[in-house]
């Protein structure tokens, strides 16, 4: 533990009186990992500084693949930018004319499915306007029928040789007995 320190402190002394670019890894028997790196740089450019001038691969070929697969992911992206590009209508001047027949091509694809799903849509408020139709034919029977029904009691009942006038009356019109005016015990 002691000499570690010991180590870490004379790196810091390189960096600091040499003006030098140092790294320092160390693992203990435990497994323990103890570090320090310049503060002007960082681990992994003094790796790839000590890779390049020593020749020696310190990346495995796992981290080669990975960064092939992001280099053709971003030109793929890059692709996929230019040909959205082109179907927005930006930048087609510089296309060949076979380029210009598939992005037709998918232009006139994309407006038919939009007709067919236009045409859904046509038919669904076509057969939601007729059964809206239907129903105000069925609702305008059943009030034509009670108006009919009313029309039969009100003849019905003009036609009754006796004349019962007391249940047409309001109540608020019968004759109420007198009150005594509340105003006049003061």
């Amino acid at each position: 533990s002691k000499r570690k320190g010991g180590i870490v402190k004379k790196a810091k002394e390189i960096t600091v009186l040499c003006d030098a670019q140092v790294s320092l890894v160390i693992f203990s028997s435990t497994g323990k990992m103890s570090d320090y790196c310049s503060p002007s740089t960082t681990l992994v450019k003094l790796l790839d500084r000590y890779q390049n001038s020593s020749g020696n691969k310190l990346w495995d070929a796992k981290h080669e693949y990975l960064s092939n697969e992001v280099e053709r992911i971003k030109k793929e992206n890059d692709s996929m930018q230019i040909k959205l590009r082109h179907l927005k209508g930006e930048d087609i001047t510089s296309l060949h004319p076979k380029e210009l027949i598939s992005i037709e091509e998918a232009l006139q694809n994309g407006v038919t499915a939009v007709r067919a799903k236009q045409m859904e849509f046509l038919k669904m408020l076509k057969k939601n306007e007729r059964a809206l139709e239907e129903e105000n034919q069925r609702l305008t029977y059943i009030l034509h029928n009670q108006q009919l029904a009313n029309v039969r009691e009100i003849e019905n009942g003009h036609h009754q040789g006796g004349r019962d006038y007391s249940s047409q009356i309001p109540l608020s019109f019968c004759i109420q007995p007198i009150q005594p005016n509340l105003q006049q015990n003061k």
